[in-house]
């Protein structure tokens, strides 16, 4: 996939600098235009495709027309950078995890480098740990793993950890669902990258057929040159007997 310029540089065995990378004498770390930001990243966090930036921009313009201040949630966000783009874009704070402590410190280091620290929280661990109870966002952003497990030797140049979704590649996208509808205010957003129209089509059906489940799916979008963002919007109480329609559209 594309992803604008990218730089390649060869680093010592440690970068200096707060907050640090770790590196050995055979890694290399690059830089990728993403937007309004420069991304840092290496071999062992997958690569910013720029086709993902679309859901950066989906994200602000939701928050655009929203009165509320409250920030935003990415999970799952590697290296950072479309959550960082989001936050840049509508001015908002945010909080990112990711399960990889190394994707960690290049989420915190971009944040740093676009000048975003005073207002992005990085968190390390599993998403449904990292999170306080009480914690409430505007809009929740997720880009979870999803190559189903006997699939991902098909990408050997992908970190095996940011891509394998499990047995139906979809493992990660459920969980980030539960989580995400856990601190997401009533009337919120979601926005759920997946990999294809089948993918898209599954959750959809899993959540029309979940009694009870706060989200319903309000629409998809085809990404040219990528995969497909569902549009979520958590609702006050249990959904609707529509819950689940959406309508699907290219993005424009």
């Amino acid at each position: 996939m594309p992803v604008g310029r990218v730089d390649a540089v060869r680093l010592p065995a440690v970068q200096a600098g707060s907050p640090s990378v770790c590196y050995t004498p055979a890694m290399t770390m690059r830089t990728a235009v993403f937007g309004p930001l420069d991304i840092e990243y290496d071999e062992h966090v997958l690569e910013p495709r720029l086709w993902t930036l679309a859901q950066s921009r989906w994200a602000a313009e939701l928050l655009s027309s929203d009165e509320d201040t409250a920030p935003l949630l990415e999970l799952c966000a590697g290296a950072g950078q479309i959550g960082l783009a989001a936050a840049a874009l509508s001015y908002r704070a945010a909080v990112l995890v990711d399960s990889s402590e190394h994707a960690c410190r290049f989420a915190a280091r971009n944040a740093a480098a676009a000048g975003l620290s005073d207002r992005v929280d990085v968190r390390h661990g599993p998403m449904d740990e990292v999170m306080r109870p009480d914690e409430s966002f505007a809009l929740v952003l997720a880009d979870p793993p999803y190559i189903p497990s006997a699939h991902t030797g098909t990408f050997p140049h992908d970190p095996l950890t940011a891509i394998d979704g499990g047995d139906d590649g979809l493992e990660l996208a459920r969980t980030c669902l539960r989580v995400g509808a856990s601190h997401l205010r009533p009337g919120g957003p979601m926005l759920l990258q997946l990999r294809d129209g089948a993918q898209a089509d599954q959750i959809a059906a899993e959540l029309r057929g979940k009694e009870g489940t706060p989200l319903e799916v309000v629409e998809i979008r085809d990404v040219p040159g990528g995969g497909q963002v569902l549009h979520l919007v958590r609702t006050h109480g249990a959904p609707g007997t529509d819950a689940g329609r959406r309508g699907r559209t290219s993005w424009r």
